[in-house]
């Protein structure tokens, strides 16, 4: 049979009460008898040396047997419960009034005399000559003859006939009323003690009973509603465990739902790289199978368009191939930023003119907003026109023709700020939510197969920074983030973000 944690500290508490109760009964009754023994030896303690000066019960020629049986039969009407024995020097019993074949000892240890004589504290046992090994309180007296020790006068003061009437019960009743006594502050004693036990153990049933109900291969359930942290305040440990519990249920909770909304976002990204991929492969594979089935009938111009459609389409598939792949480097620690002071403003003109072109084509305006006295930032260079390119990217192609992109340069402390703006229609309110974790469409085209904010997003991550979405009244979708100024700041920012990324794998 299984016992629980309660029913195992009742039980032991249970024992350890019989045990004291038994040893408390125990110790009551050899005091009490200590105090019977102690009382009456010491009411008694100078009755041989009375009877030793009032009897002679020696003379020169030695024993006087009727001054010996005279003092007998007196002790005898006056207190039953003595015996008397008459000693020699070296102990010997050699006058005592016993009923024939009663007498056990021939000869009474003469240490436990001198003691007493000596008055040491009582009570003090000597040998019962009734008795092979039986102990009992007595009274002795020194006899002398002529100046000259001859004997002792031996009186043992408990005498058979009160052990006979001690064992009829004429003392049970004193000691009945204690064993009762003792019984009921038991009883008393284990009824508060189970009692006291099961609420002790109470908040831990509870806690077990959490336990049980946690399904580690299900959803977590949430945590009860009392505040973790007035729980780990308290100084009961039962109620720092139960915190702790609920600490880590917590943690797993948001682990688990961290976990599931990502592999959401990796669906999702996986099924809109696949549809994204699918629409330039087949359009890839449709021209080329055109030119090598139609090669000998097209002419030289419809040639080069076909061919410069399929390049066009092989370089959108290497461009999202490329942009996966950088995604998952960086997504799993395999790029780290190397950190070193450049100029900002001469990397965003440096940006700027790679996209040219571009613009020029789209009709659509560049513009640098640059504050006075921008310092150099502490970055990785790359990675940060990395960061610029998607952003212009992204911006040019949601900007209508004759529209604008600008980038602003500003200080604040010890970062300098950077804003991305353009003048296109913006993301609406229900696209905001995630939005540099995962793919959307915005107009029915799709930015950078969804990898290009991803990407941003998590290079700024690795430099300790964040990018947001900001509200610009007039403008389109305007992004901003910031990057440090000195090298200490740089790593530090960097040191924690490697340490939030290793926390949260």
């Amino acid at each position: 049979m299984r016992l629980t944690l309660t029913h195992r500290l009742s039980l032991v508490f249970a024992l350890l009460l019989l045990v004291c109760s038994g040893t408390s009964v125990w110790m009551q009754v050899r005091a009490s008898r200590m105090h019977e023994l102690e009382v009456v030896q010491g009411l008694s303690r100078d009755l041989a040396g009375h009877i030793a000066r009032a009897t002679q019960l020696m003379d020169a020629n030695g024993l006087k047997p009727d001054a010996l049986r005279q003092l007998f039969s007196q002790l005898m009407l006056v207190n039953p419960s003595v015996e008397v024995y008459l000693l020699d020097a070296n102990g010997r019993i050699v006058g005592n009034a016993a009923p024939a074949g009663r007498l056990r000892r021939e000869q009474v240890d003469l240490a436990p005399i001198r003691r007493l004589l000596d008055g040491e504290a009582l009570p003090i046992l000597g040998d019962d000559p009734r008795s092979v090994d039986g102990r009992k309180v007595f009274s002795a007296a020194p006899l002398r003859v002529n100046g000259r020790q001859a004997g002792y006068l031996y009186v043992v003061l408990l005498s058979e006939e009160h052990d006979v009437f001690a064992e009829r019960g004429a003392t049970s009743a004193a000691l009945k009323t204690a064993l009762w006594s003792i019984g009921l502050v038991a009883l008393l004693c284990l009824v508060a003690g189970l009692t006291a036990f099961a609420l002790i153990t109470r908040p831990l049933r509870r806690l077990t009973e959490r336990v049980r109900q946690f399904d580690i291969d299900g959803a977590p359930v949430a945590p009860p509603s009392t505040p973790v942290a007035d729980k780990a305040a308290s100084h009961d440990e039962i109620a720092m465990l139960d915190a702790a519990f609920g600490q880590m249920q917590t943690r797993l909770g948001e682990q688990w739902r961290s976990l599931t909304h990502q592999d959401q976002e990796r669906r999702e990204l996986v099924a809109n790289i696949s549809h994204d991929l699918r629409t330039p492969l087949a359009s890839l594979h449709g021209y080329l199978e055109t030119l090598s089935l139609k090669d000998a009938t097209l002419t030289p111009d419809e040639r080069r368009r076909y061919l410069g459609i399929a390049l066009d389409q092989s370089r959108k598939v290497s461009g999202l191939a490329q942009s996966l792949l950088e995604l998952v480097r960086l997504e799993h620690g395999f790029v780290q930023p190397v950190l070193e002071q450049f100029s900002l403003t001469d990397l965003v003109q440096d940006v700027f003119q790679k996209f040219e072109l571009s613009a020029d084509a789209r009709q659509v305006e560049l513009k640098a907003s640059f504050a006075p006295g921008v310092p150099a930032v502490c970055a990785d260079l790359g990675l940060v026109e990395r960061v610029l390119t998607n952003l212009l990217d992204n911006a040019l192609r949601h900007t209508q023709v004759a529209g604008d992109v600008e980038v602003a340069l500003a200080a604040r402390g010890s970062f300098v700020e950077v804003t991305v703006s353009d003048s296109g229609p913006g993301i609406a309110a229900e696209l905001r939510e995630g939005l540099f974790l995962r793919p959307f469409n915005i107009g029915g085209a799709r930015r950078d197969g969804g990898l290009g904010l991803r990407i941003v997003h998590r290079i700024l991550q690795l430099h300790g920074s964040r990018i947001c979405l900001v509200d610009n009244p007039g403008r389109g979708a305007t992004l901003r983030f910031t990057l440090p100024v000195d090298a200490q700041t740089a790593s530090r920012l960097a040191v924690r973000s490697s340490t939030h990324d290793a926390s949260s794998h």
